[in-house]
């Protein structure tokens, strides 16, 4: 029965992991600092269809949010909530950004990238970042 129970808590703790977003954007660059690690920066929009698409099928997949978690800090800015820098904007939604203390690595991702691909990207974040930090 304890075993039985066991396996149960652990599959609900890995298919119930949600990525952990931060509040505020001066929080997310902050830590993102402090933990030495980029912040993964989503521009959405409210009633934008591919934002949706992005957020429940790549942004739930366990593999893209165990390494978000793990290695990144993650905002969301939302252009209707005027919760995007204004250095940030994006002409669509959803873009992706991916920042080293306050400036941005690359141009943005833009779209609903799916899950395959989009682990591809956190990979060469994670590479250049490390890079970039190990250089100095």
């Amino acid at each position: 029965m304890k075993i039985f129970l066991i396996t149960i808590l652990v599959a609900l703790s890995l298919f119930g992991t949600d990525i952990k977003w931060e509040k505020e954007i001066s929080t997310a660059v902050e830590k993102g600092v402090k933990e030495q690690k980029p912040l993964m920066l989503l521009v959405t929009k409210n009633g934008c269809r591919w934002c949706d698409v992005l957020k429940q099928t790549t942004l739930k997949n366990s593999k893209v949010v165990a390494i978000i978690n793990q290695d990144f800090i993650a905002y969301e800015g939302i252009v209707d909530k005027n919760t995007v820098p204004p250095s940030l904007m994006t002409q669509g939604t959803p873009a992706t950004w991916f920042i080293k203390g306050k400036s941005p690595m690359f141009e943005p991702i833009m779209g609903a990238v799916e899950s395959d691909d989009f682990l591809k990207v956190l990979e060469i974040v994670k590479q250049e970042y490390k890079k970039s930090t190990t250089s100095k």
